[in-house]
């Protein structure tokens, strides 16, 4: 085992968008576990527009501090342990943060399974399908033959939430930057439609998309295209509130949502946010479908790996910047 420990710090909070000089690679020496503690070796860093999000002030987690070790979830092996239930080579999903071992407490484990690809245990199996599955299932409440919009269509949640809308019979449309995302949004992943909201007029193309209206939307990215889709919406419509990631990098958007509370009142639209912890005691009934569905062929996997711990600071600009498609994560080793 290496005596060094290389890590990723957040070295100044970003005070426009986030740049490779708020991030600093440092060694540290090797940590040890103690009483109820495991060492843990990170496989694989998982990358989310939250991270960006974590650097402005607190969420459903603290706040990251200036000088602190960046924050993030991975999967890693447990390669010492000094806690009941985990043994050298269990897998685990935990916030080790972006560096290459962690010392943590058991209560902050989660014990996976051994699958192959091991990839897959950060996204369809982790918290992007997890996140897709209930944000879709539990609070949009799809029905057979509604239409359903995500938005950053082609990322690591909405390009699972378009797919199992359609397993679930609805008509499908996304919402995603270029005309070639798009275009593999409907190729690849079987979507009815999708817009380019850097084409144009949003508002004009979701309505030519969505001729019948909106049933349920799930919004990724707030702003401008969730004030598109709120005039669309039908009555009883359903909102998904899983992110807001066009308010979390650089200066948040001149655009609304404008007209939310009366659109809200008049058509009584639900819209509720959510994070994917709220029902993780359904967690093992949702990875039962979300494996049946890979296994059958019904949900398409696209997963964006990026090598070296160095470079995970490029890899987060790059997914806040739309670079990806389907979920980016960084092998560590």
């Amino acid at each position: 085992m290496n005596a060094i420990n290389r890590q990723v710090l957040l070295v100044e909070k970003p005070r426009g968008k986030l740049a490779p000089s708020n991030f600093r690679l440092a060694e540290s020496v090797m940590p040890s576990c103690a009483d109820g503690e495991a060492l843990l070796k990170v496989r694989y860093i998982s990358l989310d527009a939250a991270n960006r999000a974590w650097m402005q002030g607190a969420t459903y987690r603290s706040a990251v501090d200036a000088g602190s070790v960046m924050a993030g979830g991975s999967i890693a092996e447990v390669v010492d342990s000094k806690a009941p239930g985990f043994a050298k080579g269990d897998l685990v999903f935990a916030d080790t943060g972006w560096q290459e071992y962690a010392a943590l407490p058991a209560k902050q484990l989660i014990k996976v399974p051994h699958v192959e690809p091991m990839t897959h245990l950060l996204s369809v199996y982790g918290i992007a399908g997890l996140t897709a599955y209930f944000g879709l299932l539990r609070v949009g409440e799809p029905k057979a033959g509604e239409t359903v919009v995500v938005s950053a269509a082609a990322g690591s949640v909405g390009s699972l939430v378009g797919q199992i809308a359609k397993i679930k019979g609805c008509r499908v449309i996304g919402v995603a930057g270029g005309a070639e995302k798009c275009a593999w949004l409907k190729s690849e992943l079987g979507f009815d439609e999708a817009v380019d909201y850097k084409a144009g007029d949003l508002y004009r193309a979701l309505k030519s998309a969505a001729p019948k209206g909106i049933d349920v939307y799930f919004d990724n990215t707030g702003g401008e295209i969730l004030e598109a889709c709120l005039p669309l919406m039908n009555l009883h419509g359903r909102i998904a509130c899983c992110g807001a990631v066009s308010a979390y990098d650089g200066a948040p958007p001149a655009a609304g949502p404008r007209g939310l509370p009366g659109l809200l009142v008049v058509k009584r639209i639900r819209m509720q946010g959510f994070i994917v912890m709220d029902f993780y005691d359904q967690r093992e009934a949702a990875l039962a479908d979300l494996q049946k569905w890979v296994s059958d062929g019904k949900l398409k996997v696209r997963e964006d790996v990026i090598d070296g711990l160095e470079n995970t600071p490029a890899a987060l600009i790059g997914l806040l910047a739309g670079d990806n498609r389907g979920k980016r994560m960084v092998k560590v080793a």
